[in-house]
């Protein structure tokens, strides 16, 4: 059982915040500025969205807004970055299966070496800041072995009541998948090694406002887009395949919880989604719950196979999170998607 104590740490005030003009990235620095902390964005602006969202980070913070526009690939670029910083909260990532199987050495030198390149800085700046990373539920693979059952609108796991837990085989699937799993593992050692504190969530589906989500990435937004939009949708798949859900606000939660906790946090690895009790399979219960978002119904995507690597089912088993960190969810699938739903809709510009 851990041992390490639960004494409590204020919140970082320096940080580097990479990619931080991206989806989670500038809702994090949104609430670092919002509580005064002297916050840097490494991002290339390369991501659909990215301009957009720095402007309304400028809109709502002004000169405190501090943007280094480059790649975490340029490795004296980021340990300029980290030098003098408490903290390290690294987002920058090439972020679709899809892309990585087009371009594999983009994607290795943007996850991995770009990783690397924030392990480094923050080993050579001597300040040991705590560095968070976010990684992803593909280090699991396609869960091929777990057995699971097909019902009505859903598939479920046979024997998993809680989901996946940490202890669950690694099993890179997908040039993505083996570089944020490389990456992962990593952060992990960095701790391990060089006594850098390191944490990393193990991402489910998270979703919320200023999310730009494209087919490929972000699939909640996406299809709340497309269909306030009406641009066509493809469901991979016979839309039974179960994500769970978790908002955006409760992911920064749990990052503020592990700055706070470095006795406990330092590198751990954490299972980081809503839960069975925010689970939903992505049409067949996902439908009804934006139909009542929208108001109204709304019409049958096209359906098309699988794609490679696509786990019928991921839940995150989050039980890690809540007895080291204190951690649950506290945003509901029904609450989350009309919150995001009503973003869609007043911001209809950024989509058109």
């Amino acid at each position: 059982m851990h041992q390490a104590s639960d004494k409590r740490h204020p919140l970082p005030q320096s940080l580097l915040v990479t990619g931080g003009a991206g989806f989670i990235g500038c809702n994090f620095v949104d609430r670092a500025l919002t509580r005064g902390a002297k916050v840097t964005i490494l991002d290339d602006l390369s991501r659909k969205g990215s301009i957009k969202n720095l402007e309304w980070l400028k809109e709502r913070h002004g000169g405190k807004v501090q943007l280094i526009q480059g790649s975490i690939t340029d490795a004296e670029l980021v340990r300029q970055a980290i030098a003098d910083v408490e903290a390290v909260a690294h987002f920058a990532a090439q972020v679709a299966v899809t892309t990585s199987v087009t371009d594999p050495r983009a994607d290795f030198e943007i996850n991995v070496l770009g990783s690397f390149n924030v392990l480094e800085g923050a080993r050579l700046s001597g300040n040991n800041p705590h560095v968070i990373y976010s990684s992803t539920n593909k280090v699991y693979g396609g869960l091929e072995d777990v057995p699971t059952v097909e019902l009505e609108h859903r598939y479920a796991f046979e024997s998993l009541p809680l989901g996946v837990s940490e202890e669950a085989p690694l099993d890179f699937h997908s040039p993505y998948g083996c570089s944020k799993g490389a990456a992962d593992q990593y952060f992990r050692d960095y701790y391990r090694i060089y006594d850098i504190p390191t944490t990393v969530f193990r991402q489910s589906c998270i979703y919320g406002p200023r999310q730009m989500g494209v087919e490929d990435q972000g699939w909640v937004a996406w299809f709340i887009i497309a269909l306030v939009t009406g641009k066509p949708m493809t469901i991979y798949g016979d839309g039974k395949q179960v994500r769970d859900l978790l908002y955006v606000d409760d992911l920064l939660n749990a990052f503020d919880a592990a700055y706070m906790r470095p006795d406990r946090s330092a590198g751990q690895i954490y299972n980081m989604g809503g839960g069975i009790e925010n689970s939903i399979s992505i049409w067949r219960e996902f439908k009804p719950i934006v139909e009542a978002a929208l108001g109204h119904e709304v019409p049958e995507p096209e359906f098309d196979e699988i794609r490679p690597g696509d786990q019928p089912i991921f839940v995150a088993d989050t039980t890690k999170a809540a007895d080291e960190l204190g951690w649950e969810p506290g945003v509901g699938v029904w609450e989350g998607i009309a919150k995001l739903t009503d973003w869609v809709k007043s911001n209809r510009d950024l989509f058109e």
